[in-house]
């Protein structure tokens, strides 16, 4: 009987030895395929081989990279159902960026400014100052709205552009004349009824600085339109 419970554990530690043999096997293999499938620049193949590196030797960076190729490939649904769209005070800074993105991108802008928010407290940014601007007006958080903007504009450079991207192609303008544009809608929204050529006042300085400006030009029919339109009783 002893013998036997002795050649159990025996069969027993020697197949927990082969397992993990073969995941260390399995691991370098993955290791290897994800390099390989960098410098082939195959994205796909990125993934997968992540994916089964997430699997096989689950850590927290490994599974944050992974959403943001997920975030990178406009993949954001397969993004937030890999790392949740909770705001988590265990979350790294790339989680949470991923979270701010994905959500924003899926038009869930409440949700997504907790996520900016936290980045913006960490490290204050021209570019996050826009994107919490942008969201803010969408919530008609009009005062956190102007404190963003009034930030972007007193820290915007010459040299920072911001992309834009309701054409067929893709433009650039400087953020300086993206703020601009921001506050325009911001003060516009404050009241439709009479806040029409203090809006397209700005817009124009918008367009002074970028006259290419194509969201200014939109932005200014619009606020004309309604402004034309006739009154109904």
């Amino acid at each position: 009987m002893k013998q036997l419970k002795y050649t159990i554990l025996l069969a027993l530690c020697f197949s927990m030895q082969i397992q993990a043999q073969n995941q260390t096997t399995l691991v370098a293999h993955y290791k290897a395929f994800y390099a390989q499938m960098q410098q082939q620049g195959d994205i796909q193949g990125v993934i997968n081989a992540m994916t089964h590196l997430v699997l096989l030797e689950p850590n927290v960076k490994r599974k944050d990279t992974l959403a943001a190729l997920y975030m990178n490939e406009g993949k954001y649904v397969q993004a937030l159902n890999l790392i949740g769209v909770e705001l988590l005070e265990s979350d790294t800074n790339l989680a949470t960026e991923v979270k701010a993105v994905s959500l924003k991108s899926l038009n869930e802008p409440k949700r997504a400014i907790e996520h900016y928010e936290v980045l913006y407290k960490q490290k204050r940014t021209v570019s996050l100052a826009y994107e919490l601007a942008d969201l803010k007006i969408q919530t008609d958080d009009l005062t956190g709205a102007s404190l963003n903007i009034t930030y972007g504009i007193a820290n915007a450079t010459t040299d920072m552009m911001k992309p834009y991207y309701e054409t067929q192609t893709p433009y650039q303008v400087p953020v300086l004349a993206g703020f601009m544009y921001l506050k325009a809608i911001a003060k516009f929204r404050e009241n439709p009824e009479t806040n029409h050529d203090a809006s397209i006042l700005i817009l124009n300085e918008a367009l002074q600085l970028a006259p290419n400006f194509n969201m200014a030009n939109l932005a200014i029919d619009a606020i004309r339109a309604q402004k034309e339109a006739p009154k109904t009783e």
